[in-house]
């Protein structure tokens, strides 16, 4: 039975989450420097982390908050606030590029999911990696739902909550990103062990 252990550093995803609430805030224009726009990529690289933080609206962004806190209700103890930090930007930056290289017709992006996919797929292999049973279930969860919306699409009724189409490029590619993680963290583990 998994025991439920307060994640230790509580400070790092609040300040990720007030980040994106103050940048919902701000006016249009900003919205317009930061977000993820394919004609002004690579040349303002700072888009490919940026634009995850900005949302369409108060829905996407409340979705993406709770998302967040689910996620480190179930796995924050694995994180410290630097490698919390380190595999937020790999993800963000993983979804962005992955976008950029392989969906010419998505012209802008914005919002935080696809890098919680990836969190999401990081944090549910470090589960198996803690002998929890539940990880399995997470992380096949969460293959399904993105091959679910590969093969049908996004939600209907999502699209219309947060008044844009739903990325399932960008929850594939954040997921992808969470792979890559988890694949150098073992890597690295392997050279310290070594």
């Amino acid at each position: 039975m998994r025991q439920f252990v307060y994640p230790p550093n509580t400070i790092t995803p609040l300040i990720l989450g007030l980040s994106c609430i103050a940048l919902f805030i701000l006016p249009l224009e900003v919205h317009q420097l930061l977000r993820y726009d394919r004609t002004l990529l690579p040349e303002q690289a700072w888009r490919f982390i940026s634009a995850n933080l900005l949302h369409t609206n108060g829905m996407h962004l409340l979705l993406n908050l709770i998302g967040l806190a689910l996620i480190w209700a179930l796995h924050g103890r694995y994180y410290s606030s630097r490698g919390f930090v380190s595999l937020l930007l790999l993800t963000s930056a993983g979804t962005t590029l992955g976008l950029y290289l392989n969906a010419p017709d998505m012209m802008w992006y914005v919002g935080l999911s696809g890098a919680l996919h990836g969190l999401f797929i990081y944090g549910a292999v470090m589960d198996i990696r803690h002998q929890e049973k539940t990880g399995y279930l997470l992380l096949i969860g969460v293959v399904l739902k993105v091959a679910d919306e590969q093969w049908r699409g996004a939600s209907v009724q999502v699209s219309s909550l947060i008044d844009a189409a739903v990325a399932v490029d960008a929850h594939l590619f954040g997921a992808i990103s969470g792979v890559v993680a988890v694949l150098l963290t073992l890597a690295i583990s392997n050279k310290k062990a070594g």
